[in-house]
């Protein structure tokens, strides 16, 4: 019985016909009480394994999670969809902390979302109410391990919560990322019991990964973003600086940009995160400060400024970009300072041996990352313990030959001659100077002016200079010390190029024309969501998704019923948002002369049709029988333009329908004057020479009943 509701609750409220791969098998899990693991990447579903179970099982589902602002998130749309649902974390206060428990007293949600922090007081509060918690799903249960990327110490509360609960429920632990010693780390922590293990695999299809080395950060940024058209995108840097420095360097140019970091004051922070959900702003600059649980699904690019510490901490962040599905991009700009500035972060950290070890390893597995040959997406899946048997996943800047061969043999043997001539004494700054013939105070103090290599490079531009001398450093020609005033020192590798042995190529990435182009009705969808977005202060993704609105603009629906076939559509969503929707595509759809394309809409095509049928003479029987719009709409549920529309197709289909039912009174003269003048080939000239309460039914009832 319960699997049927389930897949009833999947269409109705989340607007989806089929569960993804592992969904299901989760669920069922649960419903027949047993503990469950689940390990599904970013965007996978993993939600849906915890809020599906908690509407069919009596009582409340509590959710575990350290993510403030995911809680918000994912309460708001649970709200949107009517489905009750309620948050405690520290963003209350003490009057609204105790409204809501008043709330969780009376029974009055399904889901209950807990900061791990407030599991003391929360416990006495359960015992003494004796509330029926049937589900505890704990999110991003990497957190209890400290071998994680996250480690939360106050995780380890978890397990001594649930023992203290007078009937033990059951037990879901999600993750997106965990190594094989984390997942044991977790099941013990956790004190989960025997628990099934879902694992759908790390692998994101929609996401392209790419490396680039040596690139000059800033003006790839620039151009990168210029060819973007505003699509939403997160820039991560390691430190506060370098993140004002681009969040300083993007305002200038006009960009809508953010910032995120832990220096900022609370009151900032919120208002910056806020704009980016609400799309006020499209690029959010931050330091990974930023990011955990935000559930915001059209980030279609995020851009690593520097190298991260680890890939796991690598593909959480990328991982927010693409969560609906659609196409995005997770670049990483590498240099080689990246790597010092990672290893001063280890060893300045109060971290034990055996984790600095662990640590340092992480790192050489994410240096190693960034200058693999090899399929990006086959590196990362293999760090992970997944096989990946695909030599080639056509869509990761190694497969896709974004990078191509440059030589610049000459070039580096003037490089390798400075660093020689400056006894391996300075730094890049100071060498591309002396290349570059600079009469800065400090070359002429030192009498760099005077030694052979001064002015080689002249002629180059600075920045190609530094570039270069950067592309040498990550291809292992130089190397920069972990000094506090790093020295750049010549391998053998230079010394071979420079006695003519070896000759030199870097990658260099090739540059592609973006052309900018977009659905004019995507467009139009895009701007209306905004707007109720605004009117109903919720961010524009919890009313639809890009992939939502993408295929409304692909496949057009012209009635409710249609409407409801589409990706992420539910029957909640669809009385709050739909009729404004529908109005959208049907007056462009008449504007622009286009026919509705969801006969081309796989893989429900079949079924589709022989449904449309039947509703359009359910609809016309009770036209025939002298019900009008309103009532037929009220009766069945549907709205009065999907009966118009219904009514319409009648008339295609040859049925006798009366069409001066839809046509005012002493109105019918005045639009076939109109038309006779403008003709009847376009429906909106004919309606902006017309009084208002002639509608488009009207128009189209005109032109059925003469055959215009």
């Amino acid at each position: 019985m319960w699997k049927d509701e389930s897949l009833k609750i999947l269409k109705n409220y989340f607007g989806y016909d089929s569960f993804r791969k592992g969904q299901k098998e989760a669920i069922e899990n649960i419903m027949l009480g047993k503990d469950t693991f689940i390990i599904m990447p970013t965007g996978g579903g993993k939600s849906l394994c915890y809020q599906v179970p908690a509407l069919l099982l009596e009582g409340a589902t509590l959710v575990i999670s350290p993510l403030i602002s995911l809680m918000k998130d994912q309460v708001d749309t649970l709200n949107n969809m009517g489905i009750s649902a309620t948050y405690i974390n520290s963003t209350l206060n003490n009057i609204e902390i105790d409204e809501r428990i008043n709330g969780i007293r009376n029974n009055q949600y399904k889901l209950i979302y807990l900061a791990p922090e407030r599991l003391d007081s929360m416990s006495s509060i359960l015992k003494m109410n004796n509330i029926n918690i049937s589900l505890i799903a704990i999110d991003e249960a990497h957190c209890v391990s400290k071998w994680g990327h996250d480690f939360r110490p106050s995780y380890r509360n978890v397990q001594g919560f649930i023992n203290q609960l007078v009937q033990r429920p059951r037990v879901l632990a999600c993750t997106a990322t965990a190594t094989e010693i984390v997942k044991e780390d977790i099941i013990k922590l956790l004190g989960l019991k025997a628990p099934n293990v879902f694992f759908t695999g790390f692998n994101r299809e929609n996401l392209n990964f790419k490396v680039f080395r040596g690139e000059n950060n800033d003006k790839f940024i620039l151009d990168y973003i210029a060819a973007k058209n505003e699509e939403n995108g997160i820039i991560y840097a390691s430190t506060r600086r370098e993140t004002e420095h681009i969040y300083n360097m993007l305002c200038k140019k006009g960009i809508k940009a953010g910032i995120y970091h832990a220096g900022l004051e609370e009151d900032i922070r919120k208002e910056m995160q806020e704009n980016f959900m609400y799309d006020n702003i499209n690029i959010m600059v931050a330091t990974n400060a930023f990011g955990m649980g935000i559930d915001k699904s059209n980030v279609r690019f995020v851009i690593h400024n520097n190298m991260p510490k680890n890939l796991e901490a690598y593909y959480q962040e990328a991982g927010r970009a693409g969560r609906d599905g659609e196409p995005s991009e997770c670049i990483l700009l590498f240099n080689s300072g990246d790597v010092s500035t990672q290893r001063y972060f280890i060893e300045s950290s109060t971290l034990s041996p055996d984790k600095k070890t662990q640590e340092y390893d992480n790192l050489r597995a994410m240096v190693d990352y960034c200058y693999t040959s090899k399929c990006l997406r086959k590196y990362i899946l293999e760090y992970f313990g997944e096989e990946y048997l695909k030599k080639s996943c056509d869509n990761c800047s190694n497969c896709n030959n974004d990078i191509e061969e440059k030589e610049i043999t000459l070039e580096a043997q003037m490089i390798f001659s400075c660093v020689y001539r400056l006894k391996e004494r300075y730094g890049i700054s100071t060498v591309v100077d002396v290349l570059k013939g600079s009469k800065n105070q400090r070359v002429l103090k030192l009498s760099l002016d005077k030694i052979s290599t001064y002015a080689l490079m002249k002629d180059y531009d600075r920045k190609y200079v530094e570039e270069i001398t950067n592309k040498l450093v990550a291809d292992g020609y130089l190397i920069t010390t972990n000094d506090e005033y790093p020295v750049l020192k010549l391998t053998l590798k230079a010394v071979n190029t420079l006695k003519n042995k070896e000759k030199v190529y870097v990658s260099v990435r090739k540059v592609k024309q973006v052309q900018k182009t977009e659905d004019g009705l995507f467009t139009i969808l895009k701007a209306l969501r905004k707007s109720i977005s605004e009117e109903l202060n919720l961010p524009p993704y919890i009313i639809f998704h890009d992939s939502t609105l993408k295929e409304l603009s692909t496949y057009m629906p012209k009635n409710e019923e249609e409407f409801l076939n589409i990706k992420g559509v539910g029957e909640s969503k669809f009385a709050k948002y739909g009729e404004r929707f529908l109005e959208a595509i049907i007056k462009y759809t008449e504007d622009n002369e286009i026919k509705s394309n969801l006969s081309d809409y796989s893989p429900k095509e079949q079924g589709e049709t022989k449904k449309k049928i039947k509703s359009y003479y359910e609809t016309y029987e009770l036209y025939k029988k002298g019900l009008s719009i309103e009532e037929i709409a009220k009766f069945r549920g549907l709205t009065e333009l999907t009966i118009q529309n219904h009514i319409f197709d009648c008339v295609l289909e040859g049925l006798d329908v009366n069409l001066d039912d839809f046509i005012p009174e002493y109105m019918e003269d005045k639009i076939l004057e109109v038309i006779s003048n403008i003709g009847a080939s376009k429906l909106k000239p004919i309606k902006e020479q017309l009084p208002e309460e002639v509608d488009y039914a009207a128009i189209k009832a005109v032109i059925c009943k003469h055959n215009l």
